[in-house]
């Protein structure tokens, strides 16, 4: 029998109808687009089993942005450990979004990881500083200034 959701939480397919295009976006900034359905798969799995626990008055948007980002830092460490082939090119699912100047998005994936993390979740996923504090585990300083950090070697890397 699957749990009883708390009255001050929305249906779960509420809930992932409205996080999941920022989460998709934050994830393809991290990840990249091969990748991110895996990761995407397994926020929302994550999520689903903890949501009946989730308190009232939780920021829902931070919550599930703050499992997607350690879903999709587990995921990077975990490529760091396996091959990968480069003789071919794998197939990019048809369903996936176009994807807005993939050349940007390689540059962002280049960036070191909180750096890519504060970028992605700022203007990917559209969180304030302080939700991107929060899923970082950092203060809104931290988070700001990675952030900051961020944009300022992606503007010397376009005039370079």
């Amino acid at each position: 029998m699957p749990p009883i959701v708390p009255a001050h939480l929305p249906p779960f397919q509420r809930f992932l109808d409205t996080h999941s295009a920022r989460v998709w976006r934050y994830l393809v900034g991290m990840v990249g687009p091969l990748d991110a359905d895996d990761c995407f798969q397994e926020s929302f799995l994550a999520a689903l089993r903890a949501y009946d626990r989730l308190r009232p008055g939780s920021d829902e948007r931070a919550w599930i942005m703050t499992i997607a980002h350690r879903k999709a830092l587990d995921h990077l460490a975990a490529g760091q450990r396996r091959a990968r082939p480069t003789a071919s090119v794998p197939e990019v699912a048809h369903h996936d979004p176009a994807i807005p100047d993939d050349a940007l998005w390689q540059r962002v994936r280049g960036l070191p990881p909180k750096q890519r993390a504060a970028v992605t979740l700022r203007y990917a996923a559209d969180l304030t500083h302080a939700q991107v504090a929060t899923a970082l585990g950092c203060s809104e300083e931290a988070a700001r200034r990675s952030a900051h950090e961020g944009l300022a070697r992606l503007r010397k890397e376009t005039t370079s």
